[in-house]
Parts: structure tokens; sequence; C-alpha cells
């Protein structure tokens, strides 16, 4: 073998492609693009002037420029009265954690590039799935950790929120698997092919999808663990530099991670790709395709910041109740129909 055929198996190596390049380094450019996106949208629709104006020739890139620099360089703050151990953690887990779902996902139909074995591909779902739901744990450890009652609130806050939409996540991004009656994503998006995409035959279950990873991920009009002018920013109130950075990132980076698996589930994965033979076919096209659906999911979502005003805490929680809950539970139910009636 030559060294490029070496360092092309490195490099495609499941765990290193997916986990790192694309979960890290991938999550990490659509975190930083997501941000530039939220801030020029909302300047275009809401004339702000700040945003839209800044460094017009660089596309207000030197705002970007200037975040980095002041988180990576702004000194780290701690104050007497935090639980230490839990107060570092917690981000830095956290952030590890919200990409982890792009270590058990299938990025292609060829098996030589699966991230897990043939046995446990089959339940590729619902561990994606399972692991998408741990970073808000940590979120609210971080809260608690900073003994402030801005933070605590904070908390509080999302874990009224992880009760009302992980469940309508979670069962929405089911719904395909019912239809196809498998829980291994390659078998979901095999039978979707060219035409027969779930956010056609299920919209129901995309819809319920988009508004549950705005929620769940702290997207506008949801906003809501951190408002600023209710709890300073919830349970990020007592972190600053590189900590309060990577508690910020990881929610971005969980939007993306549950946007990729709806790209897989409801958008037809890897098509209209057909993954064939050899790295670039098999592995590389199809992976990147998924990705680029996933952004474009992302970039949606963070839209809304531009045309909608933050929910009260209470608005969220009854609108997951009385409308988005039934919905998700209609659209389960019209899986189950497509089922019977084998629609694919």
């Amino acid at each position: 073998m030559s060294v490029l055929d070496v360092l092309l198996a490195i490099i495609f190596y499941p765990p290193i492609w997916q986990l790192l390049i694309l979960g890290f380094g991938g999550a990490l450019l659509i975190a930083i693009v997501a941000v530039w996106f939220e801030r020029k949208a909302a300047a275009r629709v809401q004339r702000r002037i700040g945003p839209y104006w800044a460094s017009p020739r660089l596309g207000g890139l030197l705002h970007l420029v200037a975040d980095m620099m002041r988180y990576m360089f702004q000194q780290v703050i701690i104050p007497r009265t935090v639980d230490y151990f839990p107060f570092l953690v917690a981000p830095i887990v956290g952030m590890a954690v919200s990409i982890l779902p792009f270590a058990v996902v299938p990025l292609t139909a060829n098996p030589s590039y699966w991230p897990l074995p043939p046995g446990l591909m089959e339940y590729s779902l619902l561990l994606a799935l399972a692991i998408s739901t741990l970073p808000p744990i940590f979120l609210i450890v971080a809260g608690w950790a900073a003994n402030n009652p801005f933070t605590i609130v904070g908390g509080v806050r999302e874990a009224f929120i992880i009760l009302a939409y992980e469940l309508i996540a979670i069962l929405s991004l089911l719904a395909p698997a019912i239809t196809v009656g498998s829980f291994n994503i390659v078998e979901i998006v095999q039978a979707q092919g060219f035409f027969k995409w779930f956010i056609i035959l299920n919209p129901l279950a995309f819809l319920a999808a988009v508004i549950a990873i705005a929620m769940s991920t702290s997207a506008f009009p949801f906003e809501i663990p951190e408002s600023e002018p209710e709890v300073v920013a919830g349970p990020f109130t007592e972190y600053s530099g590189i900590l309060y950075a990577l508690n910020m990132g990881g929610a971005y980076m969980r939007r993306f991670a549950f946007s990729l698996i709806a790209s897989l589930v409801l958008l037809g994965g890897w098509y209209p790709v057909v993954p064939g033979e050899g790295v670039v076919m098999g592995y590389l096209l199809p992976s990147l395709v998924v990705v680029a659906k996933a952004a474009l999911v992302t970039l949606a979502i963070s839209f809304l910041r531009a045309v909608y005003g933050r929910y009260r805490l209470d608005q969220a929680l009854d609108l997951a109740w009385r409308l988005v809950l039934p919905l998700t539970l209609l659209a389960v139910l019209l899986a189950l129909i497509e089922a019977y009636l084998g629609i694919v």
C-alpha cells in the first residue's frame, strides 16, 4: 500500500471520519455558519444596522472573528460558591456527548463503511436517539453546579422543556421506522429511495420533528432556558470565556446532530446519490449529501430567530402538550396506516 492509501484508510475509517471530521469539525463549522446566518438573516429581516452593515465586504465575518478571539482569550472566572468539579466538567462533557450520535449513524449503504457491526446496525436509530437525549442532562448539571438563582431557574426550565419535547422528537423520528418495520437506518433510507421520502409520505412527522428539534436545542422562538430579559443567561450565567463558548456551541452541535438523524429518516438520507464501491462513491459523496441536508435543516431552524419572538415557558409547554404532541400521535397513526397499506 502507498502512503496515500494508508492516509485515506485512516481518514475514512468510520470512527475518525464520522466522529472527528464530520462530527466535531463539521458540527463546529456548521455552528459557526449558523451563528453568522442567524445574525445576517435577523439583521436583513429586522433592519438591525450593526450586523447588517458591519464589514459588508467580508459578509460580516469580522463579527465571528471578534467573538472567537473574545472566547479564546477572555479570563475564565469561577465564583467561590460554585460546585467546582461539575461546574468545569459539565460544559466539556455536554459538548462531547452532543456529537456522539455521529458515531452510530450510517452515512452510506456500503457495509464496508458502517460505524457499527451488522448486528448492532439493526438498532442504529434507537442508539442514535438514545444518545441524543443525554446532552440536556449536563446542561441541568451546569445550572445546578453554578449555585446561582438564575442558573437554577434556567436549569429547571430546561427540565420542563425536556419533559415536553424529547418525547415528541423521539416519536416523530421513530414514525418512519414504524412504516418501514425496522430500526435500521440503512433500511429506512433504502425504503425511501429517490421519490418516497417521508417528508412527503408523512409531513406531520417532519413538522413535529422540526418543532421538537428547535425546542430541545433552545432555538428561537424557544430560547427559554437562557432568556436574557428574564434569567440573564440561564444555566450559563456564571460561565465566561471558553466554558461559555462550549455551552453555547453544544446547543448548535446538538441541533446539527438531531438534523442529521432527521435527514436520514425523513429526507431520503444519501439519495439521490446511490452508494457504490470505493471510498468516493461508497462513502465520501453519500456522507456529504447527508451532511448537506442536515446543514440545510439546521439553517432553516436558525432562520426562525428572524421571524418569531421568544415564547414564554408556559406558552411553549402549552404548545407542546396541546398541539404538537397530538400532531405527533397523528403522525404515528399515519405511519401505522402506511405500514398496513405497504406504501414503502
